[in-house]
């Protein structure tokens, strides 16, 4: 009995058909959001997977939750929805010694993981790794992956990576300028669900450009444009997503607790959880960040999270640090059950205290972390909309007010600033200290 054929329709264009046909030790696929990056190299992880029986390939990202959530459903949903239903790939969920995979019956197999938990993926050898959002990875990760392309079942082994722009100076910029890495540039008309055989926009497509064309500075020079470039202006120049965004790792119970609130309806609600060491460092390590939703109903999940059942799983805040909303205060309160104390809103201490913060102390190290992962929940409509969904995604661009070529006023531009305005008020309620009161006779 011969096995019945599988049909699988997918036809790439532009940077996408150059990635397929490329044999490059590294490749980059660079471009704005939506122009099917992430799709092109899971096509050709599939394709290399089913032409070369016995090949070993890795699916790749910072943190093995956000590749759950984003490649995982691309290739199961779109890649290799046809090959899973003929029963030639199946999911297996791993083990204490072995990683996650998609196995094939060809012998050939896609180990899945994050750089967050690197053991089990990283002991093995590979003839193809697939990065996704490369910009999230530190250049010792890059490395690290490079460094396991050896198996040898493929004729040429390679380094395939997807990605949305990120500064000017990031170092995957810097390495593809140098040659070490081949850069193809993706763009929305290479996507055929936007864009048809034409070059004409399909009504998707129009829906979907006309969201990108909303965005302002950085992110829409960024995002609708692909373009690798730092803010204007940019406030928190000190920012370094490789060394500010860190893993994720035990907090102790004996580290001080605080939470920050930001109220918003229309805009986000935010609300962060931030835990203080014994050197005073600060690390946030849960975040709430969603509109539409009433500030009873946030006090409700925040109390599930800490306490579900009514059993607190973690020390109580030593201080809840609010937003001055008055009426939103008092029905938070009253929701908790926990009183709250106002913020100190002085924009400009705030924005110097936590530029301090960033900086490296004596020790070598910054005084505020942010961990990776410590959204709640992604909010789909700011993500339909590209909009901010956390505070990390904020900060480049939060920027000065500039205003017809004036110099920038001592203000912050009043968008996606929500999480910021946050961080300001736990930095500001630790350092900024009201000074005592002294007459000197």
């Amino acid at each position: 009995m011969t096995a019945p054929v599988i049909e699988h329709v997918y036809r790439p264009r532009g940077a996408a058909l150059t990635l397929l046909h490329s044999r490059d030790p590294e490749v980059l696929l660079s471009g704005p959001a939506g122009t099917g990056k992430s799709r092109a190299c899971l096509e050709k992880l599939h394709l290399m997977a089913l032409l070369n029986p016995g090949m070993r390939g890795l699916m790749v990202r910072k943190t093995a939750v956000s590749l759950t959530s984003t490649g995982l459903v691309t290739y199961e949903q779109h890649v290799a929805a046809e090959s899973i239903q003929a029963g030639h790939v199946s999911w297996y969920g791993g083990s204490q010694k072995e990683a996650a995979a998609w196995r094939y019956t060809n012998g050939s197999i896609i180990n899945v993981g994050g750089m967050d938990k690197p053991t089990k993926i990283m002991s093995s050898e590979y003839d193809v790794i697939y990065v996704q959002e490369a910009i999230e990875l530190g250049k010792e990760d890059w490395e690290a992956c490079s460094s396991r392309l050896r198996n040898g079942k493929v004729s040429f082994q390679q380094l395939i990576a997807d990605t949305n722009p990120s500064h000017a100076n990031h170092w995957l910029k810097k390495r593809a300028d140098t040659g070490s890495t081949k850069i193809l540039w993706s763009k929305h008309e290479d996507n055929p669900v936007y864009f048809d055989e034409h070059g004409q926009p399909t009504e998707r497509g129009r829906a979907y450009l006309e969201r990108l064309d909303a965005l302002t500075g950085v992110r829409k020079l960024r995002l609708r444009d692909g373009l690798w470039v730092s803010a204007e202006g940019i406030i928190w120049e000190e920012w370094d997503e490789a060394i500010h965004l860190v893993d994720r790792r035990p907090i102790p119970d004996s580290w001080p607790r605080w939470w920050v609130v930001d109220f918003g309806y229309t805009n986000p609600f935010v609300c962060q959880f931030w835990a203080e060491d014994p050197d005073g460092r600060l690390w946030r390590y849960r975040e709430i960040y969603h509109t539409r939703r009433l500030v009873e109903d946030h006090a409700r999940q925040i109390l599930k999270l800490v306490a579900p059942g009514g059993r607190w799983k973690e020390p109580k805040p030593r201080a809840i640090v609010c937003d001055h909303d008055a009426e939103d205060r008092a029905t938070l309160e009253r929701h908790l059950g926990m009183s709250t104390v106002a913020a100190k809103k002085d924009v400009t201490p705030g924005i110097e205290a936590v530029a301090t913060r960033f900086r490296r102390a004596g020790d070598g190290k910054p005084r505020l972390m942010l961990m990776r992962d410590s959204l709640v929940e992604r909010d789909a409509d700011l993500d339909a909309r590209e909009l901010p969904t956390c505070t990390e995604e904020e900060i480049p661009g939060y920027v000065w007010d500039v205003q017809d070529g004036k110099p920038p006023k001592e203000q912050p531009v009043k968008e996606n600033d929500h999480g910021c305005d946050a961080m300001r008020y736990v930095v500001a309620e630790r350092d900024l200290q009201p000074k005592p009161n002294v007459r000197w006779l």
